[in-house]
């Protein structure tokens, strides 16, 4: 076996010559963020449109968490390795390629001059981002001063005033903002926010005539990207490539890039036609529904459930005989028919086999970031749906719901990544039963009165939980066979159940 300790970095040297004009395109886009998700995304779509010769342009990457991601790709000169694995129409397909789409980073935080600089480049004219979705929010605490503001909408408000004043705010100076963050009418609410700021500020009316002119699209996006690879798995990856890079990314061969927009909108992005997974059509909702509540719904419902269950990937967790037991019931019987859009089922199967992708290693542990926010904008509508067609709480979506509360357990804190809005949910905890044995005696009534209290929060849910017909009581009835017997045993007896209430 090679030392791949010793292997070279990747950089522009390796490239092979015939590709050598692609690392000289003009900077035409800004991407906020540098996380896989684009990495395996955006970047992937851009960098097929300029071996097509149908967008010439490079994109700026901007980061702002402070990962490092930044400094990486400045050193491997934008370049990095992504690799497509799974399976195509039965057979294993496999895709390695040196993305070079992207032309430099900079660190919004150390940088930020230099990125108000990109804002001012004549040939700039998309923007693209992944911020999460608890990205696009409006911070009342930004100000136009801060150098750089806190939340992306700021930043991105300081970047287009930015432009829009270095071109005397000509509408011909204006560009197409693409975010990628998957809310529903993500480019209308992040421009209402933008505006916003700009309103707060007071900044020249001009500039918000100047807004008008700039497309901010709605969209949906779909595509697994579980980032790096680890262990054995990168050292066999690093030993067939032959040279080491910080940023090896890995994703599956399927992709979905649903943008709302017309044929005029399509002509100026300059990549929509790079790739048959680009979709530009006046309506995303059918593509956004079978996305968000079939794939994305799925995730977050069961992999509370899967981790404290010992599971770790998505995959161990599809085939785990009673795990895998709980995704189907959940996607078919639960999920899929509260879907209003066509192909629903066939998409669910799609959707399986894409969780069983044997070359994909996608921790259940990175589904957790952003929880909270996640259950509300993917689980709440699809409860709130099954309850109205069936008179009755969805058992299985129930029982994650449970699950997702034990996990917010101090002990389970390995398990989880971030989750900014779980707060209320923790602290509910810390109130009625702080770390350590939940007594006997008080498990029924610490169970139905931390459920009762989630539950009913507005503010997490944006409605009151208990309302839905036996919701709650079937939440407590899953939180206490977990407390009681443990998660295999209660989901041992889920199953046992009827799949829809009588």
């Amino acid at each position: 076996m090679t030392d791949t300790t010793t292997l070279p970095r990747l950089n522009r040297s390796l490239v092979p010559d015939a590709d050598r004009r692609l690392l000289e395109l003009p900077e035409k886009a800004v991407q906020f963020g540098t996380g896989a998700f684009l990495r395996g995304f955006i970047d992937f779509f851009v960098d097929a449109a300029n071996r097509q010769g149908t967008f010439d342009g490079r994109i700026v990457a901007v980061g702002s968490t402070g990962s490092g991601r930044d400094e990486i790709l400045e050193a491997q000169d934008g370049l990095y390795t992504l690799v497509s694995q799974g399976v195509v129409n039965g057979a294993v397909a496999q895709d390695t390629r040196v993305v070079s789409s992207v032309s430099r980073a900079l660190s919004a935080n150390a940088e930020w001059d230099a990125v108000l600089a990109v804002a001012r480049s004549p040939e700039l004219a998309l923007v693209f981002s992944n911020t999460t979705e608890v990205g696009i929010v409006l911070d009342e605490s930004d100000a136009f001063e801060m150098s750089p503001p806190k939340s992306f909408p700021a930043k991105l408000a300081r970047f287009l005033y930015e432009r829009a004043s270095a071109f005397e705010y000509d509408p011909a100076r204006s560009v197409v903002v693409v975010p990628c963050e998957l809310i529903e009418d993500n480019g209308a609410k992040l421009k209402a926010i933008v505006r916003a700021h700009a309103e707060r500020w007071r900044l020249d009316a001009r500039f918000l005539a100047w807004l008008d002119a700039v497309p901010f699209c709605d969209t949906l996006v779909d595509r697994i990207v579980p980032g790096a690879p680890k262990g054995a798995e990168a050292e066999r990856l690093r030993e067939t490539l032959g040279y080491d890079d910080g940023l090896l990314t890995t994703c599956e061969p399927y992709r979905l890039f649903a943008i709302r927009g017309d044929a005029a909108l399509k002509a100026r992005l300059g990549f929509a036609d790079a790739d048959p997974g680009i979709v530009v059509t006046d309506d995303i909702t059918p593509y956004r529904e079978l996305k968000v509540r079939l794939l994305n719904g799925t995730h977050t419902a069961f992999v509370p459930a899967a981790l404290l269950a010992g599971c770790e990937t998505v995959r161990e967790a599809v085939e785990h005989p009673l795990v895998g037991r709980l995704v189907k019931r959940l996607m078919f019987d639960e999920i899929a028919p509260t879907v209003p859009a066509p192909g629903a089922e066939q998409f669910a199967r799609d959707v399986l086999d894409r969780f069983s992708n044997p070359f994909i290693r996608h921790a259940l542990v990175d589904i957790t970031l952003q929880a909270t926010m996640k259950t509300r904008v993917r689980l709440v509508p699809t409860i709130e749906r099954y309850a109205a067609a069936h008179g009755a709480a969805p058992p299985a979506l129930a029982f994650g719901i449970a699950a997702y509360l034990l996990l917010q357990r101090p002990e389970h804190d390995a398990l989880r990544k971030t989750d900014d809005q779980a707060g209320p949910v923790r602290a509910a905890w810390a109130g009625l039963a702080p770390a350590g044995a939940i007594p006997d005696d008080r498990r029924d009534e610490i169970a139905a009165e931390l459920v009762r209290c989630v539950l009913s929060d507005v503010a997490l849910w944006s409605t009151d939980l208990t309302a839905v017909p036996s919701f709650g009581v079937s939440v407590t009835a899953s939180l206490l066979g977990m407390l009681r017997d443990g998660v295999p045993a209660a989901l041992e007896a889920l199953l046992a159940a009827p799949a829809r209430p009588e």
